[in-house]
């Protein structure tokens, strides 16, 4: 058997004097319900007397709207009913959750169903209790999807909001207008900010940027997710455990590389850190072994080498200086391994020192920089130090 799904079904038909009963006691009746609302509902109780007062209208809007539709075949279609509670979805909205507004309008059938029958002509009982149920169900259905269009209209301005956060971090603006943003969005971390840069795939719509956002709200206190051309932006806060998280992630971007820059500063500072970031993406391909996903960090000598000043401060302030206060040679020491490809016996024949005095200085650079030069890929970021220290 098929269903004929473009087909309404027949209308309820009751006599003038049960619509005439309906109307005149719809005050009463509203007040039953307010009184059922108290006794069924315990979150009902909880609300301000002005909530209580905006949802007692509606019962109100409700019943009286029943027999409007009842009157009228026009009705019988969703669209007009959402026309015939007027504003009640919204001030519904702005109260109480989808979940708790079907529950109201079961509450609110309950005791309709309830009371109403005693009130009408006898003959009239059944057809007013068939119109009960089929008016409350499509109540609830445009109910639903008042709310539905509510929250995606808030999904595309949330999505318009993240959008001018990152743009804003990318462009350095002033603090005070980032703090701003963040706020608009809800950003609550304090500290620590997390940029991932990485391509975006070709159906990066607004499906995929929410299922995006909740994978990261599961490693992060925050998430923002923005799309820039063919570049895929995000800026976590309060991370947990970056590694499994990038990973968790991962395959929601599209071919290339991936590089994520950290800071342990506020929101409002993160745009040096976006920059190391996107200078990362972009220098990438530079280096062919390059790990998947790369931290901005990694790829220090690849970001100068593309002329990112960010990368030669950073060179410069952790490696070049360090060695160069630390003096004992150690500069001399790298240059000459690095050079003498990367032989002891050739350094220490070079320096006109024992090889012993070659492996103290290495284990030294490594304990002053970070970076051991017994390294291929290591060695390769001390000597790019070296000369960008040097003004090469």
């Amino acid at each position: 058997m098929s269903l004929d799904t473009g087909r309404l079904p027949p209308a309820v038909t009751v006599s003038g004097e049960a619509l005439e009963v309906l109307r005149s006691n719809t005050g009463q009746l509203t007040t039953e319900v307010g009184q059922h609302l108290e006794q069924k509902l315990p979150w009902y109780k909880q609300l301000s007397t002005e909530e209580r007062a905006s949802l007692r209208l509606i019962a109100q809007r409700g019943i009286a709207g029943l027999g409007n539709w009842l009157q009228d075949p026009a009705a019988r279609s969703l669209p007009l009913v959402n026309e015939l509670l007027g504003p009640a979805p919204t001030d519904l909205m702005r109260t109480i959750s989808l979940q708790r507004a079907l529950q109201l309008i079961r509450t609110i059938v309950e005791a309709v169903e309830a009371r109403l029958p005693g009130l009408m002509p006898e003959a009239d009982r059944p057809p007013m209790l068939e119109a009960v149920l089929r008016y409350s169900r499509e109540v609830a259905f445009a109910i639903a999807d008042v709310y539905a269009r509510a929250a995606e209209s808030r999904g595309a301005w949330d999505s318009r909001l993240e959008a001018l956060l990152v743009d804003a971090v990318l462009r350095s603006e002033p603090g005070e207008q980032i703090a701003s943003r963040a706020a608009a969005v809800g950003w609550q971390s304090s500290t620590g900010v997390v940029v991932i840069v990485g391509t975006a795939p070709d159906q990066a719509d607004a499906v995929y940027l929410s299922h995006l956002r909740r994978q990261c709200v599961r490693f992060a206190a925050d998430a923002v997710v923005g799309v820039q051309g063919d570049r895929l932006i995000l800026l976590l806060g309060g991370v947990t455990d970056l590694r499994n998280g990038l990973e968790r992630i991962l395959a929601h971007f599209g071919e290339g590389p991936v590089v994520y820059a950290e800071t342990e500063g506020p929101i409002a500072q993160a745009s040096r850190c976006a920059q190391s970031a996107f200078a990362g993406y972009s220098a990438a391909p530079a280096w062919s072994r390059a790990p998947h996903p790369a931290a901005a960090q990694e790829l220090l000598p690849e970001r100068a080498l593309a002329g990112d000043a960010h990368a030669k401060e950073a060179l410069i302030s952790g490696i070049y200086t360090p060695l160069l206060e630390a003096g004992h040679g150690l500069l001399e020491t790298v240059d000459s391994y690095v050079n003498a490809g990367h032989s002891l016996e050739a350094t220490a024949r070079e320096l006109y020192v024992h090889t012993n005095t070659v492996r103290y200085r290495l284990k030294r650079i490594t304990e002053v920089t970070g970076w051991d030069p017994m390294e291929p890929r290591d060695a390769y970021v001390l000597q790019t130090a070296l000369s960008v220290g040097r003004g090469l």
